[in-house]
């Protein structure tokens, strides 16, 4: 089974250097924002996959009815987006504490 190279706590504390004219910090860490919530999103699905794979697999051959993969896909996701909005805050805490960076 693939194992991504990059774990959602990797891309969050990955430091980039900057030269004279770097990057803007805002928009890097907007963009792997983004990358992280993608990547808790494929984890989240990977693990509900393998627990339906593993029912399956242990479960008497029965046909699966419409309504109950209703139900299952209506559960609320809460914890992922509770992370990214955590993220979201410390990045706005960081950026009123130590300010915008100059731009040339």
């Amino acid at each position: 089974m693939y194992k991504p190279l990059l774990t959602a706590d990797d891309i969050y504390k990955k430091e980039f250097k900057t030269g004279l004219r770097g990057y803007v910090i805002e928009d890097v860490d907007g963009y792997l924002d983004q990358i992280i919530k993608d990547y808790e999103g494929f984890e989240r699905e990977i693990e509900r996959l393998k627990k339906e794979n593993e029912a399956l697999k242990q479960a008497p051959a029965q046909p699966v009815k419409r309504e109950e993969r209703r139900v299952e896909q209506a559960e609320p996701q809460v914890s992922s987006s509770s992370n990214y909005d955590m993220l979201r805050r410390i990045s706005n805490l960081e950026k009123a504490v130590f300010g915008r960076p100059h731009q040339d």
